[in-house]
């Protein structure tokens, strides 16, 4: 295959997958917050993706949510995080214990996040997976093991940053789908929240 038809080849084959994506259905905004979810490919269980824009510094925004020693606003239920590495502006791995209210059982999750920074826009984004066969599972909590998160940091205009957050995760273990689709859209609403009270 020459050059001309690879670059038409790869020019279709993203074409293909955007028009089969699942499109983000719009639910509401709050706070500020526009709130979407779509079916996860593979799944019975939604994704989801709140928008927000902040006045506040890049440093400082970068600082809070790509900074896993800052993990302070955090959600509530942690019940106990360990950080396993770190390298600012990079890389980074940290272990999660999750209280979860009965008659559900806790659950625990094993990360890891690249952060990418556009030379061009300032545009950082932060891409967190799990990561297995680190930490041995226990025999009382729950391990997802089904899990994405991804957080875009815009530099717009006037002191202006445009936060996106998408991520899906696989709770596992007993948890009805209908549930966590009825509840999962609070999700990046409770995090925005947060980020937004911290950076400004």
């Amino acid at each position: 295959m020459n050059l001309k038809n690879l670059l038409l080849f790869t020019f279709f084959l993203f074409v293909f997958n955007d028009l089969f994506a699942q499109a983000w259905n719009f639910i509401k905004e709050e706070d500020g917050v526009k709130l979407y979810t779509r079916k996860e490919d593979g799944s019975n269980l939604k994704s989801f993706k709140g928008i927000m824009d902040v006045t506040a510094t890049m440093d400082k925004v970068t600082n809070l949510i790509g900074n896993v020693y800052n993990h302070n606003w955090w959600d509530e239920n942690l019940r106990e995080i360990k950080v396993l590495a770190y390298q600012k502006d990079k890389y980074f791995q940290y272990y999660l214990v999750y209280g979860v209210p009965w008659p559900f059982t806790d659950r625990d999750l094993c990360v890891e996040a690249q952060m990418t920074i556009d030379p061009v826009t300032g545009k950082r984004t932060i891409y967190a997976t799990p990561l297995n066969n680190v930490i041995p599972e226990k025999h009382d909590v729950v391990r997802i093991k089904n899990y994405w998160q991804r957080w875009t940091v815009q530099p717009m205009e006037n002191g202006v940053i445009r936060l996106t957050l998408e991520g899906f995760v696989d709770p596992g273990g007993n948890v009805p789908s209908w549930l966590y689709n009825m509840v999962i859209v609070d999700t990046p609403l409770k995090v925005m929240r947060r980020v937004k009270k911290f950076v400004q």
